[in-house]
């Protein structure tokens, strides 16, 4: 341990955050593992960190921090289930958890609860919650405040997740190889999820970096302890890449830049530089999620829009629709179709979709018509159709750009500038 007297307590402080931050899920897997109770698990682990700050501001921050609060955790699980003594298996519990411990590496650890948090048997909402809760170690404000969601609506969702893993009897494992890289998509789906709700949040708000960067973190969690898997380091390339434009997506008003109007000198080239890296390794899999890497470097890496290699972009989404006939990809497609070709053959592809149900009521098809219909010198349809578009935007931003289009075209909006 480092002297005592070497600690000041703001050092201690951001070593105990630190740890925090990289160790919790080490510390809560560990427990879960050893008792199996996933409740004395998260109470364990939260007092062996409330623990620790007052030991290392006297003794110093040990050489090692997470192995520090598994030990103090651990033992305060035995201690916790010595006192149940009247409770004849709770005993048992306790003498299996103090005989048969060995420390299993930290990677182990995480990916385990990844995995489990991730189970298909949980409802889609509970698997966010308990993953950003039990790997990311969120409290269940922040979790709120995250999915603007009420306290009470997550701790629920929290605890019925972990009444459903004990009476499904849901093991804390990671899947053997057969199972695992089905079980694998379930959970890139679940962190590409958390990612996009902070990115392109669902209700009013632009954007929640808090979110999106945690969805980045547990990804590297992830990547790092699943090396062998392409669509993890896909996945990891996608939001590299698109989190790179953060700081170009609003203006100073706060209003929505769109892709091609962007100041690419505000992009991140550190996450562009490591995300193209890992799409290129990730690609010639051919995944749906290294698929849609290799689009999003097509770019990152161009100059400007016009420089942008849109036939690349356009096999790329050809691949894409070969394995998902998704209407969403098949719209994308359009665009890319139209940069390439023109705006004819943009419009010709969007009316060949017709009226998908997937796409009804999201205001990008609307939008991706009338920018066909606007370079097409149409004004009366793509008006029409950016109204549509704007009627359907998912927040003010967005309901604000297509109201800015509106005006390039010489037309007043009709009504408030976001009505939903």
């Amino acid at each position: 341990m480092e002297p005592a007297g070497d600690t000041a307590p703001a050092v201690v402080r951001g070593a105990l955050a630190a740890a925090y931050r990289t160790e919790w899920a080490v510390v809560f897997g560990t427990l879960v593992r050893l008792a199996g109770d996933w409740e004395l698990a998260e109470d364990c682990a939260q007092d062996a960190f409330a623990r620790a700050l007052p030991a290392w501001e006297r003794d110093g921050v040990p050489r090692s921090p997470g192995a520090w609060l598994v030990t103090a955790a651990r033992r305060r699980a035995l201690d916790v289930l010595r006192r149940r003594t009247t409770e004849r298996d709770k005993i048992a519990e306790a003498a299996a958890l103090e005989e048969a411990y060995e420390p299993a590496p930290p990677g182990d650890e995480r990916l385990a609860l990844i995995f489990t948090c991730c189970h298909p048997a949980l409802p889609l909402d509970a698997r966010v919650a308990l993953t950003l809760r039990t790997v990311g170690g969120l409290t269940t404000r922040e979790i709120a405040r995250a999915l603007l969601a009420g306290e009470d609506t997550v701790s629920q969702r929290i605890l019925r997740a972990k009444r459903k893993i004990a009476a499904a009897g849901i093991p804390y494992r990671v899947p053997p190889p057969g199972a695992r890289a089905e079980r694998l998509g379930g959970v890139l789906a679940v962190l590409y999820l958390i990612f996009t709700e902070g990115y392109v949040p669902s209700d009013g708000n632009t954007t929640r970096d808090q979110l999106a960067e945690e969805a980045i973190r547990l990804t590297r969690l992830v990547v790092a302890e699943a090396q062998e898997e392409p669509e993890a380091r896909g996945l990891l390339a996608l939001l590299l890449l698109q989190h790179s434009r953060r700081a170009a997506r609003l203006d100073a008003d706060g209003g929505l830049v769109t892709l091609e109007h962007q100041d690419r000198s505000l992009w991140d080239r550190v996450l562009i530089t490591e995300g193209a890296a890992l799409a290129r390794g990730a690609l010639p899999a051919g995944g749906p999620y290294a698929l849609q890497a290799a689009i999003a470097a097509q770019h990152a890496l161009a100059p400007d829009a016009t420089a942008t290699d849109w036939a690349a972009v356009v096999t790329l989404y050809d691949s894409l629709l070969a394995l998902r006939a998704n209407p969403v990809v098949a719209l994308n497609r359009a665009v890319a179709l139209g940069m390439r070709d023109g705006p004819g053959a943009q419009l010709e592809a969007v009316d060949a979709l017709g009226t998908p149900k997937e796409l009804a009521g999201r205001h990008a098809f609307p939008a991706v018509r009338a920018d066909a219909l606007r370079r097409l010198g149409r004004t009366e349809e793509a008006a029409e159709m950016y109204e549509a578009a704007r009627a359907a935007a998912p927040n003010d931003a967005i309901a604000a750009e297509y109201a800015l289009r509106l005006t390039g075209l010489g037309r007043p909006t009709k009504g408030a500038p976001h009505d939903g």
